[in-house]
């Protein structure tokens, strides 16, 4: 009898990876019961996030996908706080840079298997070039941020920092990207922790980040494993 769907699905993921998504979205369940319960978006957002980043642990592009619907969908939550910095980050470069992520993992599988990239690590000129990038467009929205009187400038903007970073890391292919988001996640749970002072509604928004980091120290080691057994079985 043909597995369906589902079935291969459950079976593609480890049972270690099984617990990690169903934790998160259990907490992510819990903490909109208690402290939510009308912005639904919120918990569509999150529950994107935390699928998208269980495909990203395993290198799989329909993690970029997700994470194109994740973006747009946080875009808008950010507004609703005046986190503009937030809202044109997603908008304006996380969503196309993971577009562009997407499009680069398709051309790139593993041994023709488009469930799994072919991990690639950046040389030297690249990351010159990340670095001189990042530090333009940290100093680019800085000034943006602050011509809109952005909420939290200053975390403002090392979160788009950190995102240039995370995006631009995903898009080559670089397991360190895991850990960009990671520094990312960091400064979104200080940036949702105070708008949660004003709102206790956003404590929701705040463990879904909280979640976000356990799951992208998660892909981070994976994709350790996942380029160690490639290196050693190359195409």
């Amino acid at each position: 009898m043909k597995k369906t769907s589902f079935t291969k699905i459950f079976s593609y993921f480890s049972l270690g990876e099984k617990i990690l998504w169903s934790f998160g979205v259990c907490l992510i369940l819990i903490a909109f019961i208690l402290f939510d319960r009308t912005n639904y978006m919120t918990l569509l957002a999150s529950l994107i996030g935390v699928t998208s980043l269980i495909f990203n642990a395993k290198g799989n592009p329909v993690g970029q996908f997700l994470i194109i619907l994740f973006s747009m969908i946080y875009g808008v939550i950010s507004y609703s706080f005046s986190y503009y910095g937030e809202m044109i980050t997603y908008l304006m470069m996380t969503t196309p840079m993971a577009i562009l992520s997407l499009i680069a993992w398709l051309k790139n599988p593993f041994k023709g298997n488009k469930s799994e990239v072919a991990i690639n690590r950046i040389n030297k000129g690249e990351g010159i070039c990340m670095i001189a990038l990042t530090f333009f467009v940290t100093l680019l929205f800085y000034f943006i941020l602050k011509f809109f009187h952005t909420a939290n400038l200053l975390p403002g903007t090392l979160s788009v920092t950190t995102s240039f970073l995370a995006v631009f890391l995903t898009y080559k292919r670089d397991p360190r990207f895991a850990l960009a988001y990671a520094s990312n996640d960091f400064v979104l749970i200080i940036l949702w922790s105070l708008a949660s002072f004003e709102d206790l509604t956003y404590i929701s928004v705040t463990v879904c980040f909280v979640i976000f980091l356990i799951n992208d120290l998660y892909t981070f080691f994976n994709w350790k494993r996942m380029e160690k057994r490639q290196l050693a079985n190359p195409a």
